[in-house]
């Protein structure tokens, strides 16, 4: 098959796995003689589909072909999809041609599993050590591991690559049981496991060989089965907590060709993966807890932020007295972020914080204006009923959208 083929077919495979963002990798630099390739220390560039997905790398899988057969993948062994399968050395060669051409900084690698897992990571794991030990590549690159694997080889796979990450599929195991029986939950969490073990030695020994030093990651399907966003939410809030993960991925599940009965039928809302990335933030950045987000375990709420539909749950929390408040309260206010939460608590120690300092700093008003009170304002219907102000809040359904 031309590797032109190929790469149209597993480059058109890999477009499921959402996981693919480059940030926290270390800062190089390919002037002189210290290789090829250059990453930022923010990571490399990145380009976004119309759906808000990142696709800033050569993103492909190194075969489609696979030995498991879960129900949610388009690419389980009893797809009736075009098959194809790069040699290392072809991944090798597209991911140089390609970043000389300009049209990439790095590489995101995963595959199917094909003859065991043991193979499968090798082959992954000769890929990366060819690029920066052979041909000096200092580029981003990302490796998907196999939780099957061999443990010794997921520790290599960390010597090349900036970052690790082991899927966690489902977010519950009784899903994963049911929709994909092969694979084991346990042996999942044992890879994160050995994963953050590896990290955290690198970590506390300066003289350790680095160990992917942009962390691991993890992905979750929403919407192949019906477990809710506050079940998604504290399983990510477990992951978190116990491996150290920068990063948890939500990806909705899109209907295959030749489905499964056992899924459904249509997809969810691409807005309910939007809501999920921002309730993670909302763990990962503002100091939120799963269990403030739902006053009863579901789904969160499509039509307003999950920041806002807090604040409209807890009104007793405000107005917020911008004055006094300490800054991680100012951060709940909707439309002020942690950011210019930080500014107003330093602009305040040489004078009151007034309404034009919120414009000035570009907080978004609508939202906030309802929630604060400043040296020369205070809300006019602050004592409005939360649900008229919920409805003078939310956009109408022309208005919703993903940015």
């Amino acid at each position: 098959m031309e590797l032109l083929k190929k790469l149209e077919i597993l480059a058109d495979a890999a477009k499921y796995d959402a996981s693919c963002a480059s940030s926290g990798a270390p800062q190089r630099s390919s002037r002189g003689a210290d290789g090829l390739g250059a990453s930022t220390g923010a990571g490399i560039c990145h380009s976004f589909t119309p759906d808000g997905r990142c696709v800033s790398l050569l993103k492909i899988l190194l075969t489609n072909f696979c030995l498991y057969d879960c129900q949610y993948c388009v690419n389980r062994r009893t797809s009736n999809v075009p098959r194809a399968r790069f040699t290392p050395e072809e991944v090798v060669s597209l991911t140089l041609d390609f970043y000389r051409r300009n049209y990439i900084d790095g590489l995101f690698l995963s595959s199917g599993v094909i003859r065991s897992s043991n193979y499968t990571m090798e082959q992954l794991v000769r890929v990366a050590q060819s690029l920066r030990e052979e041909h000096l590549f200092r580029g981003y690159i990302h490796l998907k591991t196999i939780p099957d694997a061999d443990p010794q080889l997921i520790a290599l796979a960390g010597r090349y690559a900036d970052r690790l990450s082991v899927n966690i599929e489902l977010p519950t195991d009784i899903s994963l049981e049911r929709l994909a029986p092969e694979k084991s939950a346990r042996t999942i969490r044992l890879a994160m496991g050995s994963i953050r073990l590896a990290s955290d030695e690198a970590e506390s020994d300066a003289k350790a060989p680095r160990f992917s030093p942009a962390g691991q990651s993890t992905q979750m399907i929403v919407g192949a089965d019906d477990t809710s966003d506050s079940t998604i939410l504290q399983t990510a809030e477990t992951l978190y907590g116990s491996y150290r993960l920068k990063r948890v991925y939500y990806s909705a599940f899109s209907p295959i060709p030749d489905s499964p009965t056992a899924l459904p039928a249509k997809a969810p809302p691409l807005l309910r993966e939007h809501r999920l990335y921002q309730a993670d933030f909302l763990l990962r950045g503002y100091g939120f807890r799963v269990d403030e987000l739902f006053d009863t375990p579901g789904n969160l709420a499509l039509d307003i932020d999950p920041k806002l539909a807090w604040a409209l749950s807890h009104r007793e929390s405000f107005p917020v007295d911008l004055n006094r408040a300490n800054a991680r309260m100012i951060a709940r206010v909707p439309g002020i972020g942690m950011r210019n939460a930080k500014r107003l608590v330093e602009l305040r120690r040489s004078r009151r914080i007034r309404y034009q300092d919120l414009v000035q700093l570009r907080c978004s008003m609508d939202k906030t204006r309802p929630f604060v009170v400043t040296a020369d304002y205070r809300p006019a219907h602050a004592d409005a009923s939360t649900q008229r102000l919920r409805h003078a809040l939310t956009p109408p359904p022309t208005q919703l959208s993903l940015l």
